[in-house]
């Protein structure tokens, strides 16, 4: 399966067999925690914003279908006021584009319950396509897997931090290739991990210290990373594995 995102946008391409569109982080409803901060970015704009840019990416690339790598929602153990009427509001315009799967992540939770019909809901532990495991990136995949030799994952939202580059703050996509025992025990040979940046734009800041990361187990179990490449959004490889930690 090849992958390859798409120029200027936080949406992963696989082509295989079949054409999947792939997107993370929406965090719709993030706007009351926000404002609870005295920040204010008006009401319901990740969803119209959100809607109105997948459906045009989706008419651009027509795919047989997209998958939602989870934090669909911002609330993390409820559902939040706002969500209740956004969530299945987006999903429902989504799934009138292209068929669309849904795996859940750590901000998800009862998103069943805002899931209308037409939406395939699966196990938060991922999915599997050809030779590549989709998961959101919170959960340590099972040995199941082991057979895969790619993960795509989101969670972790990855923003370039450099304060003397114009390029301070923006996210990025992050490849990365590791020993294969360093997530499965029983493998051998290399593994990559793609990690797709947060869909939602206002998820950046210009200074670390104020910039909350989620930790993924993913990520704490790599050992030895052989080779990285840190690319930004519109194509341009701007570091190698020594740029790590400054975006994971």
């Amino acid at each position: 399966m090849m992958t390859k995102p798409i120029p200027g946008e936080p949406v992963l391409v696989l082509d295989g067999q079949k054409k999947h569109l792939v997107i993370t982080d929406i965090h719709i409803g993030f706007e009351s925690n926000l404002a609870q901060n005295k920040i204010f970015v008006g009401k319901n704009t990740t969803l119209n914003e959100s809607i109105q840019k997948i459906s045009s990416i989706i008419d651009l690339q027509n795919p047989d279908s997209l998958i939602l790598l989870g934090d669909i929602k911002s609330g993390i153990s409820r559902i939040l006021k706002s969500e209740w009427d956004e969530v299945p509001e987006f999903l429902s315009a989504i799934s009138k584009k292209t068929e669309t799967v849904l795996i859940p992540g750590n901000h998800d939770a009862n998103i069943s319950r805002l899931t209308p019909d037409g939406i395939t809901l699966i196990s938060s532990l991922g999915m599997v396509l050809e030779d590549t495991l989709l998961t959101h990136g919170h959960t340590m995949p099972t040995e199941n897997f082991s057979q895969v030799s790619r993960i795509v994952m989101g969670h972790v939202h990855p923003v370039f931090f450099d304060e003397n580059s114009i390029l301070n703050g923006q996210r990025v996509w992050v490849s990365i290739k590791t020993a294969k025992e360093n997530i499965f025990p029983s493998g051998s040979g290399q593994l990559e991990i793609i990690i797709v940046p947060s869909f939602n734009r206002y998820f950046y800041a210009t200074k670390k210290r104020y910039y909350k990361k989620s930790i993924s187990p993913i990520i704490e179990k790599i050992k030895d990373v052989s080779s990285a490449k840190i690319v930004t959004l519109d194509g341009t490889i701007i570091g190698d594995e020594s740029l790590l930690s400054s975006v994971l």
